[in-house]
């Protein structure tokens, strides 16, 4: 088994999409009108319109209810990161702050509401677990 794909439902594909090509570098792909992949070595963040919901099953997603899950993106450095975000995001959840787990952190919301979590390996037996 291999783990593919994480995927948004959002009611502006096009907003969304826009968003996470500047926060990460990152040029979409764009399957369809309704549907964009960004792709990395590690894996797929996709983004679905909400008409695509029907197509899964009745009520099987709902846009902008998302309040569990984080999306984690490794960067080579939080704190230089963080000063060329400040004209993109709008809601910062925190500053660059090093958590217990040895990784400084940025958590932000996208424009749907979902928490993006910028890292960067901070201490000896982080950076190792991310082979740096």
């Amino acid at each position: 088994m291999q783990f593919a794909a994480t995927r948004i439902i959002t009611d502006d594909v096009d907003d969304l999409v826009a968003f996470y090509e500047k926060i990460t570098g990152l040029t979409a792909v764009r399957l369809h009108p309704l549907f964009a992949e960004l792709r990395t070595d590690s894996g797929t963040l996709a983004i679905a319109s909400s008409a695509t919901v029907a197509l899964m099953g009745e009520n099987a997603a709902e846009a902008h209810a998302n309040r569990s899950v984080t999306f984690d993106f490794l960067v080579d450095d939080v704190d230089a990161v963080y000063p060329a975000l400040q004209g993109v995001v709008e809601t910062f959840v925190n500053e660059p702050t090093t958590m217990p787990w040895g990784n400084r952190s940025l958590l932000f919301r996208d424009p749907d509401g979902n928490l993006v979590n910028f890292f960067t390996p901070a201490t000896g037996e982080a950076q190792e677990r991310f082979g740096r």
